[in-house]
This record gives C-alpha cells, structure tokens and sequence, in this order.
C-alpha cells in the first residue's frame, strides 16, 4: 500500500464509492447487525469490498441502499423482497436521470406542452 498525502485521504473519504466503512460500524450507522449486512450481501444488494485481510469494508452509497432496505424490512417485507425492490428503485432512479440528461435543456416549453 503506499502513502497517502493528507489531501487524497480528504479526498477518499468525500468519494462515495470509497470503501471506508467496516462491518461493524457500518451497521451501527445504519441501525443493523452485521447479520443483516451479511444477508443483503448474500441476497447480492451491495457487494462490500475485502481489506487486504479479507474484512469486509462498504461505502456510503452502499451505506443508502443498505439503510432503505433496512426500512423495508422494518416495515414487514421479507429481506429478498425488499432487496429486489431497492435494485428497482435504483434502476428507475438511474432511468429517470439517463432519459433528463438526453433531453437536454428545454427552452420555451410551457407545462401544458409536456
């Protein structure tokens, strides 16, 4: 591994993707047991990735969808279920911003023209 100057570690810990985060606080951040991060693991939700000795660390975008599908479990669906409809929502959510970015800005369009 080699060093880091003080400002890529700034800059890692701003990255969402950055995989900053263990098991374990991970859970507490989100009000889970590492149990349950386990099992959307298994259930293929988020994939963490492995520390050099093979210790699972997760990011802060995994630390979302991690946290909404928590939400739904605490609401009643069952964790395959609720993994399934976090994959969807994310999928819509990345449709929806993919369709707005190729329309581009529209100029001199009124509501009733939509």
């Amino acid at each position: 591994m080699s060093p880091e100057t003080p400002s890529q570690g700034r800059d890692r810990l701003d990255d969402d993707d950055y995989p900053a985060y263990t098991m374990g606080r991970a859970a507490e951040m989100i009000g889970a047991t590492p149990g349950f991060l386990r099992a959307i693991g298994e259930a293929r939700l988020i994939t963490p990735l492995r520390s050099e000795g093979g210790h699972r660390r997760y990011s802060r975008y995994q630390l979302r969808i991690a946290a909404r599908a928590r939400e739904l479990v605490d609401g009643g669906t069952p964790v395959d279920a609720a993994c399934r409809i976090v994959i969807l929502e994310d999928q819509l959510e990345e449709a929806l911003r993919l369709n707005e970015e190729l329309r581009g800005p529209v100029v001199g369009r009124s509501a009733a023209d939509s």
